[in-house]
């Protein structure tokens, strides 16, 4: 049998968070996002080693902060069916608001909340399908600028 080089059911970009207390990490993801606990991998010393879990159809992998690996706060953009649902889950489960839902001019219904190990969460919900050329009118129309991104 043939190993693939990308396993099944991961994408080839998967998020590797480094944080304190991945546990409370976890059992954030689980409340605020119903993220599903694929695995946990203890350190003899303590702590999580590495664990994953499933959100929607993608993964995201994290250890414990240990030696010469700090905790290093990720910003990582979700998409949902319901921004304002997820928004005051993520609330009650702990988070801190960055931003309320709003809807965005890249057609988006985005909001904010920073999880009590310090990583930042947009969360969107797509709702509308913006043209390259609206897109630009619409920065203009925003930000007053006459550069091109």
């Amino acid at each position: 049998m043939t190993v693939k080089p990308i396993p099944e059911g991961y994408h080839t970009v998967t998020p590797y968070l480094v944080v304190r207390e991945a546990s409370t990490l976890i059992q954030f993801l689980t409340e605020a996002f119903e993220a599903k606990e694929i695995c946990r991998s203890l350190h003899p010393e303590g702590g999580i080693i590495h664990a994953e879990v499933k959100i929607g159809d993608s993964i995201i992998m994290m250890s414990e902060a240990r030696g010469e690996y700090e905790p290093m706060p990720s910003s990582i953009y979700l998409y949902v069916e319901n921004t304002d649902a997820t928004y005051e889950n993520a609330l009650k489960a702990g988070a801190i608001s960055t931003m309320k839902p709003i809807d965005e001019f890249y057609g988006d219904r985005s909001a904010g909340v920073k999880d009590p190990t310090g990583n930042h969460w947009w969360i969107a919900t797509h709702q509308e399908d913006v043209s390259s050329a609206e897109l630009e009118k619409r920065i203009q129309e925003s930000f007053g600028s006459k550069e091109k991104i």
